[in-house]
């Protein structure tokens, strides 16, 4: 069986998925609303392409290698999902929202109203499967401007749409995905001359440390 990378940064420039996460999309077991955000970056990366179907290739592998199990009762909804999140544009149905600019994954989901957030951070939901807890939204953080520094109740991927951003170890372009959860601390910060807008899959809320982050929390709701 063909070893699978932990990190695609020696496969492709800039920031991407794990190989794990990756591979779970090209085998349609991630979650709705991560797959959303997957296939965002890599409509913004196509040369990704040979290595998602590369990944597929050692799914189907692993597939044939394991003994038949019975499917889960919400397996065709998750399927449906998947393509939903991963079809073509040519197969997309008619834009249901009022950002043009958004890529093709994007633009078939209706979007709600922009919210305040803090200074020069501005929130949108994005009307995607959701998986539980975990869903999609939209996030528009002004130039020089950061989030609140805060950890995560669960997992957050975030692709760049427009503009940049950087925290405390990585700076994060146009098409980059970062992956977080409750071990990651961090601030991002923009970094770009212009707004960066950025589509999230979000399990949680954003939790905020220290007594300042506890006082603000009621008021740091995504």
């Amino acid at each position: 069986m063909t070893p699978v990378q932990t990190s695609l940064a020696p496969t492709l420039a800039g920031h991407g998925p794990s190989a794990e996460r990756l591979l779970a999309y090209a085998t349609g077991t991630l979650s709705p609303p991560e797959a959303v955000v997957v296939a965002t970056h890599l409509a913004l990366r196509p040369q990704a392409d040979g290595l998602v179907r590369g990944l597929m290739s050692v799914g189907g592998e692993v597939l044939e290698s394991l003994a038949p199990t019975a499917m889960a009762a919400d397996a065709l909804d998750v399927a449906l999902a998947r393509v939903e999140a991963d079809s073509g544009e040519a197969a997309a149905p008619p834009p249901l929202n009022d950002m043009p600019e958004l890529p093709g994954p994007l633009r078939r989901y209706p979007l709600g109203r922009w919210r305040w957030m803090g200074p020069g951070v501005r929130v949108r939901d994005v009307g995607a499967p959701r998986d539980g807890a975990c869903r999609v939204i939209l996030l528009k953080i002004d130039p020089g401007r950061s989030t609140p520094l805060h950890t995560h109740g669960g997992v957050e991927l975030t692709c760049v749409l427009s503009g940049a951003y950087a925290t405390e170890t990585a700076r994060f372009d146009v098409g980059d995905l970062e992956e977080a959860d409750g071990e990651v601390l961090h601030q991002p910060r923009v970094v770009s001359h212009e707004p960066c807008l950025c589509v999230a899959a979000l399990d949680g809320q954003l939790l905020l440390p220290g007594v300042l982050g506890r006082l603000m929390q009621p008021f740091i709701r995504l």
